[in-house]
C-alpha cells in the first residue's frame, strides 16, 4: 500500500470500529452519559425501601424458594432498565466485602442513595429493583421477594466461604518463597 493512502485507510477503519461499538456504548447503563441507574444524582425515597414494621416476608419451601429466587436473578424483564441482578453480580461479583457481613449492615448504594444507615437483606434486594432495575419495589409479603431474598442469602453463604479458598497467596500458593520453581534455577535470572 502507498503511504499516501494510509491515513484515509486509518480514517475508513476508524470510522468502521466506532460505527460497531456505538450501540455497545449506548445500550451500557453505566456509561458517563448514558441514564446511568447508580449515578450519584439518583437519589430514592427511603420509604420505598424501608420494610414496614411487622412486615414478614414469605415463608415457603427453602429449597423451592432459592430455585424460583435464582431464575428471577437472571430475569432482565422483572425490572424496566433492561438489566437483571445477574448483570451487576454475575458469577457473584461486584459485592463489596461487607456482604459477607450478617444483615443488616451497611450496603453504600442504600446509604448514598437513599440515605439508609443499615439494610436488611429485602430491603438491598428493593432497593436493587428501585435503583439499578428501575422498577416499583415488590411486595414486602410478594413470593418473588421472599425468592429473592432465599436466593441471595444463597449467594451470600458461597461468597463467604469462596472468599477464603479463591486466594491465590494461600497457604498451598505455587510461587511462595519456598515452593516458587523459578526462585533458584531461573533461567531469565541475571548472571552473577
Amino acid at each position: 500500500m502507498k503511504s499516501h493512502q494510509r491515513p484515509l485507510q486509518a480514517a475508513v477503519m476508524g470510522v468502521l470500529v466506532l460505527g460497531m461499538a456505538g450501540p455497545a456504548f449506548a445500550q451500557n447503563p453505566c456509561a458517563p452519559k448514558a441514564n446511568n441507574p447508580c449515578a450519584a444524582s439518583n437519589r430514592i425515597d427511603p420509604k420505598l425501601i424501608t420494610r414496614p414494621k411487622g412486615t414478614k416476608l414469605l415463608a415457603g419451601n427453602r429449597a423451592e424458594l432459592v430455585t424460583e429466587g435464582e431464575k428471577l436473578w437472571n430475569d432482565a424483564k422483572l425490572g424496566n432498565s433492561g438489566l437483571s441482578c445477574n448483570t451487576c453480580h454475575q458469577g457473584g461479583a461486584a459485592f463489596q466485602a461487607s456482604f459477607a457481613k450478617p444483615y443488616p449492615h451497611t450496603v453504600g448504594m442504600a446509604r448514598d442513595k437513599a440515605g439508609k444507615k443499615t439494610v436488611q437483606l429485602d430491603e438491598m434486594i428493593q432497593a436493587c429493583m428501585v435503583m439499578p432495575m428501575a422498577a416499583k419495589p415488590l411486595g414486602w409479603d410478594s413470593r418473588e421477594l421472599a425468592a429473592l431474598t432465599a436466593y441471595t442469602a444463597a449467594v451470600q453463604k458461597n461468597f463467604k466461604s469462596a472468599k477464603a479458598s479463591a486466594n491465590p497467596c494461600a497457604a498451598k500458593n505455587p510461587c511462595a518463597a519456598k515452593a516458587n520453581p523459578c526462585a533458584a534455577k531461573n533461567p531469565c535470572a541475571a548472571k552473577k
